[in-house]
């Protein structure tokens, strides 16, 4: 079902999390955060929507790592119901699409409802104090390929960084998250 992400809820302070990685490792907030900023990104391995902007997810957070900016995937579906999601299958998605970033499973989906996540991809940025400053979207490409568009999420996490006021924060749209 397409969903769309909240507004942002700027008085929204980075829950913390102990989740366990596609490596088989536990990561923490703390492990993954930036020292000038933390992006959380909620994706699953099934929806159209992650699979068409993966590859900018990929080169995003890659790039931001430059910038002092600690990037994490979280997966919060349900993988009874939606079984292409399973940790193995996750295991299989971030080797497919070189993830450089931990990709965790939030089996209990705690993490996806203390965050507010609604959907995949939903994006959150947040300061070095672990105060929200972004809720939005990738880009305006949406469903299309397109690349020669306006970086939002970059972008944003960037003036997050330098502390200057954030450029965007259109909602981000995508399927939502499979509750149990």
């Amino acid at each position: 079902m397409l969903t769309q992400s909240e507004l942002l809820d700027k008085n929204l302070n980075a829950p913390n999390f102990v989740l366990l990685n596609t490596d088989n490792k536990y990561y923490s907030l703390k492990d993954i955060k930036g020292s000038k900023g933390t992006l959380i990104c909620f994706i699953c391995n099934h929806c159209p929507y992650v699979k068409a902007v993966i590859h900018k997810i990929v080169k995003d957070t890659q790039e931001l790592k430059k910038y002092g900016i600690g990037s994490v995937a979280i997966m919060s579906n349900d993988i009874d119901s939606y079984p292409e999601d399973s940790f193995e299958n996750m295991i299989k998605f971030s080797k497919d699409n070189n993830f450089s970033i931990p990709y965790l499973y939030d089996e209990t989906q705690n993490i996806a409802k203390s965050y507010k996540a609604v959907c995949t991809p939903d994006f959150f940025g947040f300061d070095k104090n672990l105060r929200l400053q972004f809720r939005g979207r990738i880009d305006s490409s949406g469903f299309q390929n397109k690349e020669n568009v306006e970086r939002e999420l970059f972008n944003s996490m960037i003036a997050v960084s330098n502390n200057i006021k954030v450029p965007f924060n259109n909602p981000s749209i995508g399927c939502s998250i499979k509750w149990k």
